[in-house]
């Protein structure tokens, strides 16, 4: 997830990452979804996906808007997206749920037939791409934009014909299916299990 980070607040007797307390909504996402481990190959295409969509946009905006995408995309199922056609993509630009984007609407479905053609999982490749556990860090200032992997991961992305994951997306997609953990370190949720 890209949503900004903050400074740990403390409310309802937790700490928290400070992103987190601008609405219910973030905090729930927060408590309860971002940086714990995801895996399958629809989950993460999903979590792929909504990432391309925030580029540009406040992630609250895509989190408002994820059962409408959900509907939209079939579930983010790969081999339902894969299938899609031109008129697909017409029906989704007219889709006034969703962030009707031509190129990102593009590339997800673009993404999905790569994906379903990949000779391992979708699963498999990003989290080959996970960096070791490293200590979470502090302050708002120790939690970088990219990475070495998050840099690697998005140019092997591109040579394999996936579109709109960049090393900036592809480190916000890291944070948001736990390869990375940066929760800040005064924050409760423990996503190590």
């Amino acid at each position: 997830m890209s949503a900004p980070q903050a400074e740990a607040v403390v409310s309802d007797g937790k700490i928290r990452c400070g992103w987190s307390e601008s609405s219910q909504l973030y905090r729930d996402y927060h408590d309860q979804e971002w940086g714990r481990p995801l895996h399958g190959d629809d989950a993460m295409f999903e979590r792929m996906c909504l990432e391309a969509f925030q580029s540009g946009l406040s992630w609250i905006t895509i989190l408002r808007k994820r059962p409408a995408f959900r509907a939209a995309f079939d579930g983010f199922v790969i081999d339902r997206v894969a299938d899609y056609t031109a008129s697909d993509a017409e029906r989704l630009l007219a889709d006034p749920g969703i962030v009707r984007n031509r190129a990102k609407i593009e590339s997800c479905i673009a993404n999905a037939k790569v994906a379903r053609e990949l000779g391992t999982g979708l699963d498999e490749l990003l989290w080959s791409f996970a960096p070791p556990p490293r200590p979470r860090p502090a302050t708002l200032g120790d939690v970088p934009a990219t990475t070495p992997e998050s840099v690697a991961l998005a140019k092997e992305l591109k040579r394999r014909g996936f579109r709109f994951v960049g090393p900036t997306t592809a480190y916000a997609l890291m944070q948001a299916t736990g390869m990375v953990d940066d929760h800040l370190a005064d924050c409760w949720v423990d996503v190590r299990g």
